[in-house]
């Protein structure tokens, strides 16, 4: 019982099962999450590029890249018959490290025959008569056999149904933040001469926030028990949009007034310092990306 059966039953997350049941139903979700996937993985590309033509070209690139990723996730409100957005909207490559490093092994030709593990697992040998006596099982091995049996509420749900659909508030609290990006890209464009103005930064930071407070509010208000009735899947995007929020210290004038400071600072102290050296070094790489490029600090 070392090696108990079914402890290594793949189980898909909420993640993995809702974006694939929108990508096997709906073929246009799949082409447009595609397309949207495929921008972000380019956009630094294509403002890299503009930038060589001048500001103006660079910024007309940045805010029409926005312009059709919000598009793209306004379609995907629709197709998801106004479900809030994932992120990101297309399934992920799930793998388990252990499996890899059996692979591993197998393939260096490393690996016990199955049948001597299965015998050195479930025996175990007295030392001074020789005598094989089976192994008794390993109670965290019993413990993580039981809970790999027990089904959650999300792992009888449907797929569709892991995320609540949303309506006046929450439909109004997702627009706004699918076109946030759009907003707070048009201010910097209008402010590209003044770096440090706090007016584009105001104004992303608040429709976020505000968005944010209004999908909240909606929770509360259709939800029995607010914000304990909403699912696995609703709890992890509404915290990994929480997190995203700190994004904003690396942003617009926050950056140049202040954080752009404490980098300087902190990359001084590190300066001709054993080990720590490497560490400014890397700071100090992608405080060039953060300085001079605008989709670094993205997080949609």
């Amino acid at each position: 019982m070392a090696a108990m059966p079914g402890t290594k039953r793949h189980i898909p997350t909420p993640h993995s099962r809702y974006t694939k049941f929108w990508t096997q139903r709906s073929p246009m979700y799949k082409r447009v999450a595609l397309l949207l996937q495929m921008i972000q993985y380019t956009e630094l590309l294509w403002e890299m590029a503009a930038k060589r033509r001048g500001e103006k070209v660079r910024w007309r690139v940045i805010v029409l890249l926005e312009v059709v990723k919000a598009v793209c996730r306004l379609l995907l409100l629709r197709l998801t018959n106004s479900r809030p957005l994932l992120s990101p909207p297309l399934p992920q490559r799930e793998v388990d490290p252990s499996s890899l490093e059996e692979s591993a092994a197998s393939a260096d030709g490393l690996d016990t025959p199955p049948s001597e593990r299965a015998v050195e697992a479930e025996n175990w040998t007295m030392p001074r008569t020789g005598l094989s006596m089976p192994s008794l099982p390993d109670s965290s091995d019993i413990s993580s056999y039981l809970l790999s049996k027990v089904l959650t509420a999300d792992d009888i749900k449907p797929p569709k149904a892991l995320l609540h659909r949303v309506s006046g508030k929450g439909e109004l609290a997702e627009a706004l933040y699918i076109l946030r990006p759009v907003v707070y890209a048009l201010a910097m464009q209008h402010c590209s001469g003044d770096r440090k103005s706090w007016r584009p930064w105001l104004i992303g930071l608040s429709i976020e926030y505000g968005a944010r407070q209004l999908a909240k509010n909606d929770f509360h208000e259709r939800l029995a028990g607010g914000l304990r009735g909403l699912t696995g899947l609703e709890k992890e995007e509404l915290r990994k949009r929480g997190w995203a929020l700190g994004w904003w210290i690396m942003r617009g004038a926050f950056y140049e007034n202040i954080t752009k400071s404490w980098i300087h600072a902190t990359t001084r102290k590190l300066r001709n310092k054993p080990l720590l050296d490497l560490v400014g070094g890397v700071i100090e790489d992608y405080e060039f990306l953060w300085d001079q490029y605008y989709f670094p600090t993205a997080t949609l």
